[in-house]
C-alpha cells in the first residue's frame, strides 16, 4: 500500500506539533513531524533506538549532547543511543522533518532530567 501524510497514522505532540507515522513497526520506525514556530520537543534519550533526523523544509536546530546545531532544509544528523537530544525550532517559519529510529523509538525514551 502507498503511504501519504494523508492515509498515515497522525498524531499530535508537545505544543501543536504534528506527526505521521510512516512506518511503524519494531524494528524501524518513520515519522515525518512538523514544528509551529518556537516550538520544541523536551530533551531526551533512547535507550536502545539510533536515529537520523532529516530536514525536509525550513531550519531546525538540534541540541545533541550539550552542543547546539543548525540543521537546514535537506540537511540531517545521528543521534546515537544514549546520547541526550533536544529538536528546537527557534525560527519564525515551520519546520518539517523526517525522524528514522532503528529499533522504534516507542516506549524507549528517557526525559534526559531524569538521568
Amino acid at each position: 500500500m502507498k503511504i501519504t501524510k494523508q492515509n498515515a497514522e497522525h498524531y499530535i505532540w508537545g505544543d501543536h506539533c504534528d506527526g505521521w507515522h510512516l512506518v511503524k513497526n519494531l524494528e524501524l520506525s518513520v515519522i515525518q513531524e512538523r514544528m509551529l514556530p518556537h516550538t520544541s520537543e523536551v530533551r531526551h534519550f533512547h535507550q536502545y533506538a539510533r536515529q537520523f533526523f532529516f530536514i525536509l523544509k525550513g531550519t531546525a536546530t538540534m541540541e545533541v549532547g550539550g552542543q547546539k546545531i543548525r540543521l537546514h532544509s535537506q540537511e540531517g544528523i545521528e543521534v546515537p543511543p544514549l546520547t541526550p537530544h533536544q529538536m528546537l525550532n527557534e525560527s519564525d517559519e515551520e519546520v518539517e522533518f523526517l525522524v528514522v529510529s532503528q529499533p522504534h523509538s516507542h516506549g524507549d525514551r528517557v526525559l534526559a532530567d531524569e538521568f
